[in-house]
């Protein structure tokens, strides 16, 4: 394995660039291949027979089971028609961990039931060994009251001050649906749905896998969140805006000496054994009953580069930038 493929994108066909990559060499592999739907992406069209699209599916995914490590997870992204072969082709090789359903509704297509989720298969190379983070998300509030949207049915006081532990089925992390927000590619995802995955089943300098790049969300999640990346991508032209992408990202997104994922100055996701390290930069009510209407504060700590506001209703947390 050359020392230059850790940190980089490589241009090539994943089939033959696997090769490159010595067994049990990656903390997490994550794939969201074509979809066989007749896209046009820049350079290649996405449309094969049922049966050849299957055949090189199991192709990819028996090697990024082969390149994950033990204690590594295996992720793969798409619509549930393909995860249920592709399931069928992972449960020979690997555990079933969870079917996360990620809410993103798409439009009626007429005779059947609105499609209103992707799945994300979350295997692991080994039940045993596999490294896995709880993590957390924010509280939903009433954006005008701050109040909490769930009711806890008596129990307010148990609740945990920043957010519920993650389950399998996510509705905080939504599709990119405007074009100013959107790279030159047909399915690009949002940056902070990777980071929660990287949250989830890695530690600092880790190495993340991504057979199908893009345009380098993947990598750029990794790379935020002080991990090792390795990428494929067929196409030049997304290879060239996913270096450019890259050169402009740091690894900054912290809280303290502690990584978390945030988006448009909102804090998305963080692991839930870094909260008693993290705590201590917020003011959290004394009277536990105020979490219902008070959200956590920060207290604003020198050796930080983001600091956590509230907006004028008292209802929203917002991550923004010192620098």
């Amino acid at each position: 394995m050359k020392k230059d493929t850790i940190n980089s994108i490589i241009q090539g066909d994943c089939l033959e660039l696997f090769k490159r990559i010595p067994d049990n060499f990656v903390d997490m592999s994550f794939a969201d291949p074509p979809f066989n739907l007749k896209k046009k992406y820049n350079s290649y069209k996405d449309s094969l027979e049922f049966k050849d699209y299957i055949s090189w599916c199991e192709k990819w995914i028996s090697e990024m089971v082969r390149v994950t490590k033990p204690t590594g997870s295996i992720y793969i992204h798409n619509i549930p028609k393909w995860l249920t072969y592709f399931s069928a082709i992972l449960n020979k090789i690997a555990f079933f961990k969870h079917w996360i359903s990620w809410d993103a509704p798409t439009a009626p297509m007429g005779k059947t039931l609105q499609p209103a989720h992707y799945g994300i298969l979350f295997y692991a190379k080994d039940e045993k060994k596999i490294k896995f983070n709880e993590i957390r998300y924010p509280h939903k509030r009433d954006r005008k009251t701050g109040y909490l949207l769930k009711d806890y049915g008596g129990k307010k006081a148990k609740v945990h001050p920043f957010g519920p532990l993650v389950s399998d089925v996510w509705t905080d992390i939504h599709r990119i649906k405007h074009n100013k927000n959107r790279d030159p590619h047909p399915c690009q995802l949002p940056i902070h749905l990777l980071e929660r995955l990287v949250l989830m089943s890695t530690d600092e300098n880790d190495i993340v896998f991504d057979p199908f790049m893009g345009t380098g969300t993947t990598a750029i999640a990794a790379k935020r969140l002080g991990r090792n990346y390795i990428g494929f991508e067929l196409d030049q032209k997304y290879v060239e805006v996913s270096r450019e992408k890259l050169s402009k990202t740091n690894p900054d997104s912290k809280i303290g000496n502690n990584w978390v994922s945030y988006y448009l100055n909102k804090i998305r996701t963080l692991r839930n054994k870094d909260w008693d390290s993290i705590k201590k930069y917020f003011y959290i009510p004394s009277d536990r009953k105020l979490i219902d209407k008070e959200e956590i504060k920060l207290i604003k700590p020198k050796d930080m580069n983001f600091q956590l506001v509230i907006n004028k209703n008292n209802s929203q947390l917002y991550f923004e930038s010192l620098k």
